[in-house]
């Protein structure tokens, strides 16, 4: 299977909208406010899972969830630094998860993480797109 370039964020927005467009606002606010609480619940479950796993595969990993939570807090004016956001998505504090859950990747999976940088989320720092 080939990696494919991604919808720019404006096409992505429109299809969301489109796609929600029975719901009122608040209703899909809340509706988008419970998927993410429960992708994180999920993510906090799975700590087998790891972070260069998912942006191996979907471009993205706890840490671009934690970077995500943390603009939208600062678009807002809300004090929160980035170990706040970090806790919020892994469930305790960032160096305690890496102690505990983080292994060291492998060759394959490093690997693939160069290949697929391209396709990495924006958010990550990793890809060389704006």
């Amino acid at each position: 299977m080939g990696a494919t370039a991604a919808a720019c964020p404006s096409e992505l927005i429109r299809r969301r909208e489109a796609g929600a467009s029975t719901l009122d606002a608040q209703s899909r606010l809340e509706l988008e406010a419970a998927a993410f609480r429960g992708l994180v619940a999920h993510l906090q479950r799975r700590t087998d899972v790891q972070n260069i796993d998912l942006m191996n595969l979907a471009g993205f990993c706890r840490n671009c969830l934690s970077k995500w939570y943390l603009a939208a807090a600062q678009e807002r004016g809300l004090a929160l630094d980035y170990d706040d956001a970090r806790k919020v998505v892994y469930g305790m504090p960032f160096e305690e998860w890496k102690t505990e859950y983080q292994r060291k990747a492998t060759p394959e999976q490093l690997q693939t993480f160069e290949a697929t940088t391209p396709l990495h989320a924006f958010v990550s720092g990793h890809s060389t797109k704006t």
